[in-house]
């Protein structure tokens, strides 16, 4: 899955849709996850960024990272 090419993101959990003026934030795991995805990383190499960096074990990384996907894909920030 990739962002939409317009999305605006932070390194602080800001994200921005100028398409609807939307805006949302994200804690410092799913900033992260954003930020990996905006710099097109493969969903292996997320998940072993954050699997080494927080204190998060692989089938706890699988059900955030889909939580967060369902809620960008609600939000209308992925592309199809």
């Amino acid at each position: 899955m990739k962002l939409k090419k317009n999305i605006a993101t932070s390194e602080s959990g800001f994200i921005f849709n100028p398409a609807t003026g939307d805006s949302y934030s994200a804690n410092p795991v799913g900033s992260d996850i954003i930020l990996l995805m905006k710099d097109n990383k493969s969903i292996a190499e997320i998940k072993k960024n954050i699997t080494s960096k927080y204190d998060v074990d692989d089938s706890q990384f699988d059900k955030d990272y889909d939580d967060l996907l369902a809620q960008l894909r609600d939000n209308n920030l992925l592309e199809h």
